[in-house]
């Protein structure tokens, strides 16, 4: 980075302290800011009479932070779209005093840096839970400031940048969705008709250990949206309230009773064979002759899936109950012999291998635009 003229934050800020006016019967939205630069957004909408504390209005393109988590990157400019949002006395938001001399597009970007979130940590002060900015601390803090012209020239480079990113992460979004179509498809065609339960393809299977106080136990968690299994770090038998864990096998499935129903199921791969999960994750194994676990590794990925197993449980939402394993067993669906199921697995490793191309484009392209502000922002602010 060039050496540009030092500023105090305070000399380009202003603290506003406009108080939200707010009308009973009127709704108005409340803020929120994303962890690490990710962004301020809407927590939802609230009425005007049930607001029973101190509010103050924030408006479009003020600097906003939290004091608690500013030093995690919880600061960013308001977006139009929460113009007149209001907040607590913890999202404290300045104006711009002349935009001339910083344009907030500028500092806009400048705030997701590493070094401008390594400033916030260092205005911040208190023990452990209690840790806060300290606004007359942050203000004092210089930051290097280019000429107006050359802060324009960066936001429209990083614009840029941000945009083609951001195509490129809808192109891949796209190719997903194909893929899982095509699974979908090929697999109706290969059922031809032929419905059967999953109690057919699978049964409940459960390697139950015992939780010994003095022992550690590797834990796993499933993600959602198909996302697969994880490694979760190992608890001591002596932290958990669990009597029981479900030891992991190969080829073991794994269903989320809390969440199976968003996609909270996967196969468990090799890597993860010998490791633990709560009771509230029930595993099932396929049923010798009549199901290849890889085909229904494959198709529990899809939403197509998941709203099976939505239908088989009640409720919306958090509010939806369990998935029992007599309800996901009674489930019935269109399934291929498995003849035909060994023969689509073959097409399914090739997507397999595309989709895992995919996502080191999609992890590369998620770290381009991080990498580009540590570069341009790359030395210490003062």
């Amino acid at each position: 980075m060039k050496a540009w003229p030092t500023v105090a934050l305070g000399d380009l800020l202003n603290r506003s302290t406009e108080a939200a006016v707010l009308a009973p019967d009127a709704e108005y939205h409340e803020v929120t800011i994303k962890l690490w630069g990710k962004g301020v957004v809407s927590r939802g909408k609230v009425r005007g009479s049930d607001v029973v504390s101190v509010r103050r209005a924030v408006r479009a393109n003020q600097l906003i932070l939290s004091k608690i988590d500013a030093r995690n990157g919880a600061i960013g400019l308001v977006p139009s779209e929460l113009d007149g949002a209001i907040v607590s006395n913890d999202f404290p938001s300045f104006d711009f005093r002349d935009a001339r001399r910083c344009d907030p597009a500028f500092m806009g970007w400048l705030v997701r840096s590493t070094p401008f979130v390594a400033l916030c940590k260092a205005a911040s002060e208190g023990t452990t839970n209690r840790v806060r900015i300290k606004e007359d601390r942050f203000l004092a803090k210089q930051i290097a400031l280019p000429p107006l012209a050359e802060q324009q020239a960066l936001v429209a480079r990083l614009d840029a940048l941000a945009e083609k990113t951001r195509q490129l992460e809808a192109h891949l979004e796209a190719a997903e969705r194909d893929a899982t179509q095509a699974i979908l498809a090929l697999h109706n065609q290969l059922a031809d008709g032929r419905e059967v339960a999953l109690s057919d393809l699978v049964e409940l299977h459960e390697d139950s250990v015992p939780v010994v106080l003095d022992e550690s136990y590797p834990q796993v968690g499933v993600r959602s949206f198909g996302a697969g299994l994880f490694a979760k770090a190992s608890i001591a038998g002596h932290e958990t309230t669990y009597r029981t864990f479900n030891r992991l096998y190969a080829d073991a499935v794994v269903l989320s009773q809390v969440k199976g129903w968003e996609g909270a199921i996967a196969l468990t791969p090799p890597e993860l064979v010998g490791m633990f999960a709560s009771p509230e994750y029930r595993t099932f194994r396929c049923r010798p002759g009549q199901a290849v676990p890889s085909y229904i590794g494959e198709i529990c990925k899809t939403p197509w899936f998941w709203s099976l197993l939505q239908e088989a449980t009640r409720g919306v939402g958090a509010r939806r109950e369990r998935t029992r394993p007599e309800q996901f067993l009674n489930v019935r669906l269109p399934m291929p012999t498995l003849e035909k199921q060994l023969r689509a697995v073959e097409v399914f490793s090739r997507l397999a291998a595309l989709k895992a191309k995919r996502a080191a484009i999609r992890a590369a392209n998620a770290a381009l635009l991080p990498a580009t502000l540590e570069r341009v922002f790359s030395s210490p602010l003062p």
